[in-house]
């Protein structure tokens, strides 16, 4: 089904442990060994990829052990503006 609302938290937790539970698996990892290299208890890894629920501390140091901690450098960023002209720039200014 075709769904014009944004996800809710649930569902990007869902998202999120599956997919790093894929990455882990990609790269070869068992859970004892991204725990040992990420720092994160195995118990807290295990619960994570069960639940989704972890801190965002250990989340990060996953995802570095992942390399996928980039994506989360530019989560909220706010999105530069692209004018096509001075004018275009300049009518902005004036707006704003």
């Amino acid at each position: 089904m075709l769904s014009f609302l944004p996800p809710t938290p649930l569902e990007v937790m869902e998202n999120l442990k599956t997919n790093f539970r894929q990455r882990r698996k990609a790269l070869g990892y068992t859970q004892e060994e991204l725990a040992i290299r990420s720092g994160v208890s195995l118990g807290t890894l295990k619960r994570f990829e069960r639940t989704g629920y972890i801190s965002l501390e250990s989340l990060l140091k996953l995802a570095l052990v992942l390399e996928c901690l980039n994506e989360f450098v530019s989560l909220c960023n706010t999105k530069e503006e692209n004018y096509e002209s001075i004018n275009e720039l300049l009518s902005e200014v004036k707006k704003g």
